[in-house]
């Protein structure tokens, strides 16, 4: 993926817990780059563990969390709760697919905490990408996961937004659902949704299975303290720091 790089400090927590098992290495690589304690920081991620898929690649929406899945996100939760100078102690948001929700459960759960998890459509398709459900499920049982959101990011398909348009939805979801300075709340996704979102974030027009995002992969993201259309997006992925201004994604 391309994209701007920043020059925000590197800056490493102190670690006073072990990293998770089968926790992503991407991760611990991006929070060595976390900004002081002061930013509303939200964790934009994809779920945890969960059972397999029908051999396919499509995994139905009533695919629970695995037991290995449920510990990772408890002790992911822990770990940052110990490492991080942010509170967990805010609210969250998920996706309404049971998946999401119980990954930021668990992980308010080993943060020691218990704040509202808002189920959030906007998290699920279809609706930050897709306009026409039944024309975009039979492209995506035709031509697969990875197709389908390269289609997107080339604006090639009609069952979807233009991209630029579905990538600007869901920040304005996420700005709208930041925490108070010096917390980190969650939002909890699927792997379509984060791929698309960063390819258009980071200027991909395509990507590959190496960008796709990992199960309990995600990013780090805040916002500048201007009103969203003047507002710049700080993210970290796989330890890199970008900068997206909200402008450059408003289609005229």
């Amino acid at each position: 993926m391309s994209g701007t790089v920043s020059n925000t400090s590197n800056r490493k927590p102190p670690v006073r817990t072990p990293a998770p098992a089968h926790l992503p290495p991407s991760m611990l690589h991006s929070v060595k780059h976390l900004p002081n304690s002061d930013e509303r920081l939200i964790l934009f991620t994809r779920h945890s563990l969960r059972e397999p898929s029908n051999g396919k690649g499509f995994a139905s929406y009533d695919l629970p969390l695995t037991p290995r899945g449920r510990v990772l996100a408890k002790s992911w939760g822990r770990w940052l709760g110990d490492n991080l100078p942010y509170s967990m102690d805010t609210h969250s948001i998920a996706s309404p697919i049971w998946r999401c929700v119980d990954t930021a459960k668990l992980m308010q759960e080993g943060a020691g905490v218990s704040q509202p998890i808002v189920h959030q459509p906007l998290l699920v398709e279809p609706g930050s990408l897709v306009i026409n459900a039944k024309q975009a499920n039979e492209e995506f049982k035709k031509i697969g996961a990875l197709n389908f959101i390269n289609a997107f990011l080339q604006n090639v398909s009609s069952s979807t937004k233009p991209a630029k348009q579905g990538a600007l939805d869901l920040l304005f979801l996420l700005y709208q659902c930041q925490p108070q300075p010096g917390h980190l709340s969650l939002a909890v996704s699927h792997d379509t949704l984060l791929a698309a979102f960063l390819g258009v974030m980071l200027q991909s027009k395509e990507i590959t299975w190496d960008d796709w995002p990992k199960m309990m992969e995600g990013m780090f993201l805040w916002f500048d303290n201007k009103p969203f259309e003047e507002a710049t997006a700080n993210l970290i992925w796989r330890g890199e720091n970008f900068q997206v201004s909200t402008q450059s994604l408003i289609v005229i």
